[in-house]
């Protein structure tokens, strides 16, 4: 009697399944434990005047068979910030948004085009504290393959989609380096066929892989 085969750990059925029992069910609270940059720079202390902004990002990760992925953009070079970087779609909680979740799909309609009405929160990371004093808070979310995009020309260059098991190895993450205002700075990178995906959304995939498959 043959073995039967083993599930493919990447397949959107086994990641999801895992993703609502791995990943935190509420948003995470100020003060919970927190990711970050300063993960790989413990000795980084921020400036005393650094007041944290709320964010939120959509983790998209499309249900695709036989293997999920998931989808990045490529900020427009025209941006004052972060231009030309490649991110997760998202951006500052405003004061009508109910709270990360509807920050995070608000801003992805906003950025690509995605309906709201294919996109379906899962679960959310612990929040990740950035250098330049952005508390982001993660959203995993389920996304329909059929989706068609709409790329807002203002801030996004290209939309496309990785495959999961790329993202999810851990061969695949590498620690990078540069000098950021007289320090050296430490950071999560990593590149993907011409792409170079690091440091806040490289912090964020690592951190998805060690929630779910570490």
């Amino acid at each position: 009697m043959n073995a039967p085969m083993p599930e493919d750990p990447f397949a959107p059925e086994i990641f999801f399944s895992r993703a609502a029992v791995r990943l935190l069910s509420d948003p995470p609270a100020n003060g919970a434990d927190q990711a970050g940059d300063h993960r790989l720079n413990p000795t980084y202390v921020p400036p005393p005047e650094l007041h944290f902004i709320d964010a939120a990002v959509l983790v998209p990760v499309v249900a695709r068979r036989p293997q999920a992925s998931v989808i990045l953009t490529q900020r427009t070079a025209a941006l004052k910030s972060h231009s030309g970087q490649i991110a997760f779609p998202g951006g500052k909680i405003a004061p009508e948004d109910s709270g990360p979740a509807a920050a995070a799909i608000r801003e992805t309609e906003e950025e690509i085009g995605l309906s709201p009405r294919l996109i379906t929160p899962v679960g959310y990371l612990d929040a990740y504290l950035t250098g330049t004093g952005y508390r982001v808070v993660p959203v995993v979310a389920r996304v329909e393959p059929d989706h068609p995009f709409a790329p807002n020309p203002d801030e996004v260059d290209a939309v496309f989609e990785v495959p999961l098991p790329f993202l999810m190895t851990p061969g695949n993450h590498r620690v990078g380096s540069r000098e950021f205002r007289g320090v050296l700075r430490h950071f999560y990178e990593v590149p993907f066929e011409d792409r170079y995906i690091w440091g806040v959304t490289a912090g964020i995939i690592r951190g998805l892989y060690e929630r779910i498959y570490g």
